[in-house]
């Protein structure tokens, strides 16, 4: 029991403790409402650190990949590079730039698209083929009347040699008589860094005018089907490294948002577990307030 002598300021203790629980418990949310809001910010954070680990694995698929593509795209270089295959003179070019349809992945289609205008600045005797609308929609604005063909719905998975094969075979239908085809992609340097390259895909004509070429004892009549072929293996060599470079640049442009938001999330978990000891320890000191004051009521009576 209390003494009486002590009575007076427990209640007026009891007072102040009541008058100012209702302005705490007005500036936070109850406790479940707290309890929630700590339980999204925590499924978030693992949402992220999930969404890290597909980019990796795929990162991962791209590379490899990319390895294998690159295997058949250097013999067939190997092959007009021993038979001293030069592009010709006097006629038009063709550039195949290998972009995708895709988007937040740093600079990786702005990169190919200045590379392209620098191209046609110093020679304007080229017809451009675009894969991918990311650099499309980029050059037809300041390069339009040069986009001879464009390509869609690429870049959605990891390229295959059908794929390269189906727009190799639609280059092959332009009207036009190409000295040779240059393909701009970006090549795969390592997981940081890539850089827009070029390579060299020759017509028939240049093939056939190989001093080395006839080593190789070719019919006439397949000359057709291997430059067909070696375009297709050059296509499908420079878009499956521009997928690689892709995925690379997403994953680290996701790896420094999801920095951010692991950071983020846990400064808000701290917050909110800080807010809700707070609104925890106010809902204790007002249950001992009516204690006591329930106390103190009994021994008045």
């Amino acid at each position: 029991m209390l003494f009486r002598a002590a009575r007076p300021a427990v209640k007026a203790g009891s007072a102040a403790l009541l008058r100012a629980a209702p302005t705490s418990i007005a500036n936070f949310a109850t406790l479940r409402e707290i309890e929630g809001r700590l339980k999204s910010i925590k499924n978030i954070k693992k949402i992220t650190n999930t969404m890290k680990i597909v980019a990796s694995t795929r990162l991962t698929r791209a590379q490899k990949a990319m390895a294998d593509s690159r295997i058949y795209g250097k013999t067939s270089n190997t092959v007009f590079e021993n038979a001293e295959t030069k592009p010709l003179d006097g006629k038009k070019t063709l550039l195949v730039v290998a972009s995708s349809d895709k988007g937040l992945c740093g600079g990786i289609h702005s990169g190919l698209s200045k590379a392209t205008r620098r191209m046609l600045a110093e020679n304007s005797n080229y017809d451009v083929v675009v894969l991918g609308e990311k650099a499309k929609a980029q050059l037809g604005r300041s390069s339009a009347q040069s986009i001879a063909l464009s390509f869609s719905n690429v870049g959605k998975d990891i390229p295959t040699f059908a794929d390269a094969q189906a727009i190799a075979d639609q280059i092959a239908l332009l009207p036009t008589d190409f000295a040779s085809v240059k393909i701009l992609y970006n090549r795969f340097i390592n997981a940081q860094s890539y850089e827009p390259t070029i390579i060299e895909a020759y017509s028939e004509e240049a093939i056939t005018n190989s001093p080395n070429i006839t080593a190789f004892e070719i019919d006439d009549e397949v000359l057709a089907n291997l430059r067909e072929y070696a375009l297709a293996n050059s296509l499908f060599w420079a878009m499956s490294e521009g997928h690689a470079c892709e995925i690379s640049a997403r994953r680290n442009a996701m790896e420094m948002g999801l920095q951010n938001a692991s950071k983020n999330a846990g400064d808000m978990i701290n917050k909110f577990q800080i807010l809700y000891n707070r609104q925890r320890q106010a809902a204790i000191t007002g249950e001992l307030v009516e204690i006591i004051t329930g106390a103190t009521a009994s021994e008045d009576m």
